[in-house]
């Protein structure tokens, strides 16, 4: 990944965005943007235009902290945008630019795997940034057995997303889950630009799925959490589930991420009958739980 294009095209797109009234600046004339131009936005921040044309243009040599929290107010970024201005601004800074390298295989620990069967309500999987899932209870996989069934290895939530004509049909609203795959991936790379199997994967989806590409170009970003998530099982049917995301302190990248219906709920019930006819501990094939 190109880090200098990337701030360029993260900056302008955020400008992009917004109007002079929003800005709360005065508009005069006509123009050719409706989003703020350099000049306005170098007022914002408290800088010359000079300065924030080279800001934006990807030189971030020399930028402190103090200027990239201007410009995150300035240019009304949330969190997770702030936090990838200073993920890029940081690559950007290295005196060295590094090789793209491939991430060490990642293997789920057996606590890790204990602690996922432990969970019985709830779907479970393990997964790291580029969304690779790597490890399953036996609810997880019978929930997602499209995804974990999948040939290629590790299975990939983005892949599935899409380049399987099924998920779809899975997801209850595609749209969403595509645009919040992208914004996902386009954090990771922002945070470790040079990892090789990344690159790899987005290179794939950019050159197979046409949505991938549109997405892509947005450069949006955010934090993904917590969610509801309305998905629709070949098997049994509509489903709402509470997602949430537990970070495993102990494996940097490493997530836990859960799927949990509302007690008493019609999901629930589902989830039951899904629980009952999934595969016991012993019955996973053993790819699921590690990336090699």
């Amino acid at each position: 990944m190109d880090t200098r294009k990337e701030i360029s095209e993260f900056l302008t797109s955020r400008r992009a965005r917004i109007t002079p009234d929003q800005a709360g600046l005065p508009t005069y004339g006509n123009r050719r943007v409706p989003g703020l131009r350099r000049t306005e936005v170098a007022v914002l921040a408290g800088v010359s235009v000079p300065y924030y044309t080279r800001i934006e243009r990807g030189d971030m040599h020399g930028v402190s902290d103090g200027v990239l929290d201007a410009l995150a107010r300035a240019l009304q970024l949330d969190d997770a945008e702030r936090t990838h201005l200073f993920d890029l601004a940081r690559t950007a800074q290295l005196a060295v630019t590094p090789r793209r390298r491939r991430q060490p295989k990642q293997h789920v620990r057996p606590d890790v795997q204990w602690t996922l069967d432990a969970i019985t309500g709830a779907a479970a999987l393990a997964g790291n940034e580029r969304l690779d899932i790597l490890a399953a209870n036996p609810l997880g996989h019978a929930l997602f057995s499209d995804l974990l069934t999948d040939t290629a290895r590790p299975a990939n939530h983005a892949r599935y997303v899409f380049l399987d004509p099924r998920a779809e049909a899975f997801y209850g609203d595609w749209a969403r889950a595509t645009a919040e795959t992208v914004a996902i991936l386009r954090r990771a790379a922002g945070r470790d630009p040079y990892d090789r199997d990344l690159t790899d994967l987005i290179g794939q989806l950019a050159t197979q799925s046409e949505t991938f590409r549109t997405l892509w170009a947005a450069h949006n970003v955010r934090f993904h959490t917590t969610a509801l998530k309305h998905l629709r099982h070949p098997t049994v049917g509509e489903l709402t589930l509470s997602f949430n995301r537990l970070d495993i302190a102990a494996d940097s990248g490493l997530s836990i991420f859960t799927y949990t219906p509302e007690p008493g709920s019609k999901s629930e019930q589902a989830m039951n009958l899904l629980g009952s006819w999934a595969v016991t501990p012993g019955d996973v094939p053993a790819a699921h739980t590690t990336n090699g």
